[in-house]
């Protein structure tokens, strides 16, 4: 198979083999990238993967005739006005209006019943690696996206790509051998409280779903606090002395004498208008043409944050020191990540208008580094954040959208980007990114509800759902309210939880029916409905 390559005014053309290969173009000092592009003739298959942005994207397997919509029907301008377009890639990349014309970031593959075809980047740090396939023409286009950035060294790293044909254990295993990549935290259960109470949240709210997960959870597992607990989004120093008079380090006392992990939800990267922050300090916002960078249409509008401002940096510094050292969490769970790096470095303006040799994924790679750093060897649950850049660096990471109360999507939702609350698609995320989990971190499929009100499952969703989270993904959470079980909930999570010990779990793709290995037997859970 050949690539045909684009650097500059530069191409060339060679070989694509299985395993690494690495294209590198010389470069004269100084010298900006205007394009770097190739492509290469792949014949199309039944199903096609292309992995989405971030986190939150949904990225199922599609057909030949599938579309990728952009922001699904709803009007651009809105979409634009309400910042709905900053959730993803919308504001860097084309979304063709024909149907056969598919695209993804740092990985896709093309499968063929149990064949499957891998063509996967190496190394995103000089920019992402932008798929974009045209089923009529079989022709898959390559883009690193660093258009505008000055390459520090005399050579250009244009592409970092990984091919394989064969099974899916196969090619996902020596992808990963070759990043060096095989994370293997240990697989956390227990408890958030985002579901239960959304972000109405309080001492005595906490307090009593501790007192609830004592009879429930077993020692060790996660007892996490989500987001409610700050006065406003990137107030994070001091919690809200209304709902927390005692503050937080009492409940991290209390979490642990119950024989939990004590885990605590920040989003440090973002913050509202309403925040201190946002009012007190308006220098350390991120900005593009002048103006604060929106980061979605959150809360009251959330803003992000200039990572490169000392302030900023100091600010953070001291929140994970007061986190982990004076309140003693644990686990963060970290959100709305992706705000860090919407854009290259430099795109939102400099002193001299030089050019910067950093891309919009090495900014990113960046802040999830500096975001390490201040952990240590504390733990990462990262959440919105763009994918690749998240390998190696966080323990733990969602690989789907919040799920919703509900199975299917409401109808106005369906509207709406691919980044929105579903259930369904927070599942199908599960599915199809399955070969992350204890390779690239410990993926985090979101919770799974087994109560009866506030949750509009049937009985074989609600198992579904669980059983799915326990099979392929490394955190298992569910976020009902612990002092609401009966002693049948109860034998029902108790039996649930003992998938996570079953071998050999495996998912036909095309039916979503999985099979596993449990106490020597074996198996099989058919897709709702199906």
């Amino acid at each position: 198979m050949k690539i045909h390559w684009y650097v500059n005014e530069q191409e060339g053309t060679r070989e694509i083999v299985p395993g690494c290969s690495r294209i590198l173009v010389p470069l004269r000092e100084g010298e900006v990238i205007t394009r770097a592009e190739a492509e290469m003739p792949v014949p199309v298959s039944r199903k096609m993967f292309f992995n989405g942005f971030q986190t939150w994207t949904h990225c199922p397997e599609y057909s030949p005739s599938d579309r990728i919509r952009p922001l699904h029907g709803l009007p651009k301008p809105l979409g634009r006005l309400l910042a709905y377009d900053h959730f993803g890639d919308y504001h860097f990349v084309k979304y063709p209006a024909r149907r056969g014309c598919l695209h993804g970031v740092s990985w896709c593959y093309f499968r063929d019943g149990d064949r499957y075809r891998l063509i996967a980047s190496l190394n995103e740090e000089p920019g992402y690696t932008l798929f974009s396939y045209d089923t009529e023409r079989e022709f898959l286009k390559l883009e690193r996206d660093c258009r505008g950035c000055c390459p520090p060294g005399p050579e250009f790293p244009a592409f970092e790509l990984f091919y394989a044909e064969g099974s899916e254990t196969e090619v996902f295993g020596q992808w990963f051998d070759a990043l060096r990549l095989h994370n293997k935290r240990p697989r956390v259960k227990g408890y958030s409280s985002w579901y239960s109470h959304y972000g109405r949240i309080s001492e005595a709210r906490i307090r009593t779903d501790l007192n609830g997960a004592r009879k429930i959870f077993d020692p060790g597992d996660l007892f996490q606090i989500d987001d409610g607990w700050e006065p406003f989004v990137g107030d994070w120093e001091t919690p809200d002395p209304k709902k927390f008079p005692r503050g937080l380090k009492p409940l991290a006392e209390e979490i642990h004498k119950a024989g939990f992990q004590a885990g605590l939800w920040l989003a440090p990267f973002v913050c509202e208008r309403r925040s201190a922050l946002f009012r007190k300090h308006p220098e350390w916002l991120l900005r593009y043409k002048g103006k604060p960078w929106r980061a979605g249409p959150n809360w009251s509008g959330d803003y992000a944050l200039d990572i490169d401002h000392p302030g900023a940096a100091a600010y953070l510094t001291r929140v994970f020191r007061r986190v982990f050292d004076e309140w003693g969490f644990d686990l963060v769970k970290l959100d709305f990540l992706y705000a860090a790096a919407p854009f290259a470095t430099g795109d939102h303006g400099a002193p001299d208008d030089r050019p910067f040799p950093e891309s919009r994924a090495g900014r990113m790679i960046r802040a999830l580094r500096f975001l390490r750093e201040l952990c240590g060897e504390k733990l990462i649950l990262g959440c919105g954040v763009p994918v690749m850049p998240a390998f190696g660096l966080v323990d733990y990471c969602r690989v789907g959208c919040d799920v919703t109360p509900y199975w299917n999507d409401r109808p106005w939702t369906r509207i709406l980007h691919r980044e929105r609350v579903s259930t369904r698609n927070s599942l199908g995320n599960t599915i199809f990114r399955r070969q992350l989990n204890g390779r690239a971190f410990g993926s985090d499929p979101d919770v799974f509800f087994l109560r009866d009100r506030q949750a509009a499952y049937s009985e074989q969703e609600k198992f579904y759902l669980a059983a799915v989270n326990a099979l392929f993904g490394s955190v298992w959470l569910t976020s009902d309210d612990p002092n609401g079980w009966d002693e049948k909930k109860t034998a029902q999570y108790r039996q649930l939880s003992r998938l996570r010990e079953a071998a050999d779990a495996r998912i036909d793709p095309d039916t979503l029916s999985v099979r596993y290995t449990l106490d020597g037997e074996e198996h099989i859970l058919n897709y709702p409905g199906a």
